[in-house]
């Protein structure tokens, strides 16, 4: 895991701006540091070393002249280097079956002079080009610089474990792992894209492919981009996650196949040559994996876990972890957050963000990965078994929407309308059943977030008239064919994974130089998911179906039939007293508000919210993060500092 960036169109004079964009994101690589300037590109490196700590170092340069020629890197001989070579490569990442490739590439008569899977990367890419995709396993963005055609290859992982930035500006293609980096570049322009904050307030996360910065874009996952020594730049898709049910086989059958692609991903992702450990909840997904790496290890690991002050002497994320740590008689490290905390990690957790974020549990992500990192390099978390398995309780509301079928839908949607002019519950529900999941679903947000009309009445400024529903119609036709239920878990997959959780995975975790890996996120853990039946993912009366009886051979019934309760933070409960109260307050109608909102809607939907008359504690949270994250990277412009953890 590590940092990486780099731009073309370099000359040697640009060293001290190849190094400045490495500086400000050491936090991804506090363990080494490397820049390579040749002939047209510089490439930069912060290394977090968890696989062959000697000689992992990058950048890394390869001749092509012969199998037998060095891979060298100048990060080995202590930063910055103007060495030639015809191939330059960074990457940030884990490729988990690197040692199978090398074993694979050694028998084609590739020679190698380290133990990375650096190494074993750009051999594939000069064994396979583009074709090693098909091949790698794991986790990752890289760029690779071709010397001979001046051209630059670029690619992110499947899933969108990895993030990676670009922007062209004054001739140059600059990308990094981080969009703060790309800042450092005299060439760019800071300048805000209002189109992304229109969709922000639906979705409480930066959804569109170029960022809330106006000309700098994520590539998304599963693509990848060339760039010619002209500047022109090509991306195309080289995966998709597909789902194809596999109805001819049983339940029990199902169950083992997801036991064993889980146990050999777990047994991957513990590859390293420093300690793994294991966040621990009170959920099945951390649960079941923290059981798999024990049995794995024979219970020499470490776990992590955070809860709430609020919620201390409840049945809480802490106590259920403690309990299943015993059980497992493994050692449980635990931080319990105080409202204090919370509040005084608000910029530093925004500022790492890098776009604002209105999800609470990112400020629960900050700390325990901050607790990891005391005493590991590395953890396994569960990310992606939601969206894989069928974990979120609203992938049952289809089941709940087919008792109405035989009421007409223009009926449902009048009595919707009347029940919310009367305020009364069970609007949102009539609502749905007179729609197609395609019509009211577009990200988990949904029912807490601003809904189009109410985003277009609190902005000043013109927006796009683009609704929710038609940004995400193109996910929803790729899967026209497939059940309601299927059709969410591929929306999120492609939506709210990789925009929300992910990114604050990757972010958090990288904010105090720690790995997050995922397990459930592998290709052979999707070859799996992707053909379990619909009724072996989720019922009227449960989710997660077929994971929650695989998980039984690991863990106590209790944990895994437990519901998802997902970091829960009392904001709520916070926003309801009067220091934060007047605290939000201030935000919600300070210069920079008034810049961006119709003020007196905002002090509105606060009052609701106080005077208990509302939960309007999403809303009011996913304004108040953009006007945090705007006035860190477009007023004050500092680095905000560091809470005490």
């Amino acid at each position: 895991m590590c940092g990486i960036c780099g731009f073309t169109d370099a000359q040697q004079s640009d060293m001290p701006v190849i190094k400045k964009m490495c500086d400000v994101m050491a936090h991804r690589g506090p363990d080494g540091e490397g820049q390579y300037i040749g002939d047209g590109i510089a490439l930069g490196h912060r290394r977090l070393s968890l696989i062959d700590l000697a000689g992992g170092n990058q950048p890394i340069i390869r001749q092509t002249a012969d199998l037998d020629s060095a891979v060298t890197s100048p990060a080995a001989a202590g930063g910055a280097t103007f060495a030639r070579g015809d191939l330059a490569m960074v990457y940030n990442g884990e490729i988990y079956n690197y040692q199978d490739l090398r074993r694979e590439l050694q028998d084609e008569g590739w020679t190698f002079k380290t133990n990375s899977d650096t190494e074993v990367l750009l051999v594939s890419y000069l064994c396979w080009g583009e074709e090693l995709l098909k091949h790698v396993r794991g986790m990752f963005a890289f760029a690779i610089w071709d010397a001979r055609s001046k051209e630059l290859f670029c690619a992110r992982d499947f899933f969108g474990i990895k993030p990676f930035y670009y922007t062209q500006a004054d001739g140059h293609f600059i990308f990094a792992s981080e969009i703060k980096s790309i800042l450092e570049h005299p060439s760019y322009h800071r300048e805000l894209n209002t189109e992304a904050l229109d969709q922000y307030l639906s979705f409480q996360f930066s959804v569109l492919p170029e960022t809330f910065f106006k000309g700098i874009y994520k590539l998304e996952p599963g693509h990848c981009l060339r760039v010619t020594a002209d500047g022109k730049i090509t991306i195309k898709r080289y995966w998709s996650p597909q789902f194809e049910e596999n109805k001819q086989r049983t339940f029990d059958e199902t169950v083992d196949e997801i036991d064993a692609a889980m146990a050999d991903s777990v047994k991957y992702h513990n590859v390293a040559d420093v300690e793994v450990g294991s966040f621990l909840s009170s959920g099945i997904d951390s649960s079941y994996l923290t059981a798999n790496l024990a049995k794995q290890k024979h219970n020499n690991i470490k776990t992590f876990t955070v809860g709430f002050a609020e919620y201390s002497g409840e049945r809480d994320e802490i106590s259920w972890a403690r309990e299943l740590a015993d059980d497992l008689h493994i050692p449980n490290f635990s931080r319990t957050i105080s409202e204090e905390d919370f509040w005084s990690s608000l910029k530093r957790v925004q500022w790492h963000m890098d776009e604002p974020s209105a999800d609470p549990s990112a400020v629960a992500l900050y700390f325990v990965d901050a607790e990891a990192a005391k005493h590991v390099k590395a953890v396994l978390s569960g990310e992606g078994a939601d969206e894989f398995f069928g974990g979120y309780r609203i992938y049952q509301t289809p089941f709940s929407n087919s008792k109405l079928q035989w009421c007409p839908k223009p009926i449902l949607a009048g009595a919707s309308a009347l029940l919310s002019a009367l305020h009364i519950r069970g609007a949102n529900y009539l609502k749905r059943a007179s729609e197609t999941v395609n019509d009211w679903y577009y990200t988990n947000a949904n029912g807490v977030a601003f809904t189009f009309e109410e985003r277009q009445r609190l902005l000043k400024h013109n927006t796009t008239n683009v609704t929710p529903q038609q940004l995400v119609a193109p996910i929803y036709s790729a899967v026209a064919d497939k059940d309601e239920v299927t059709r969410m878990q591929y929306l999120d997959i492609n939506c709210w994974l990789i925009g929300d959780i992910l990114l604050k995975t990757d972010k958090m975790s990288m904010a105090h130089s720690l790995e997050s890996r995922v397990p459930f996120l592998d290709r052979k853990v999707w070859d799996v998911a992707r053909t379990i039946p619909t009724n072996f993912r989720v019922t009227p009366e449960q989710t997660k179906v077929a994971l929650r009886e695989s998980a039984l051979r690991y863990i106590p019934r209790d944990w895994a039939e437990k519901e998802k309760l997902g970091f829960p933070v009392p904001l709520k409960m916070w926003l309801r007293k009067d220091e934060c109260y007047q605290r939000v307050r201030a935000w919600l109608t300070d210069d920079v508000a008034q810049k961006f909102f119709n003020t007196d809607q905002l002090v509105e939907l606060l009052d609701e919210h106080k005077a208990g008359k509302k939960d309007n504690s999403r809303k009011i949270w996913i304004v108040a993060m953009f006007l945090m994250w705007y006035r860190i990277y477009f007023v004050d412009q500092e680095i905000p500092e560091k809470p005490a953890l």
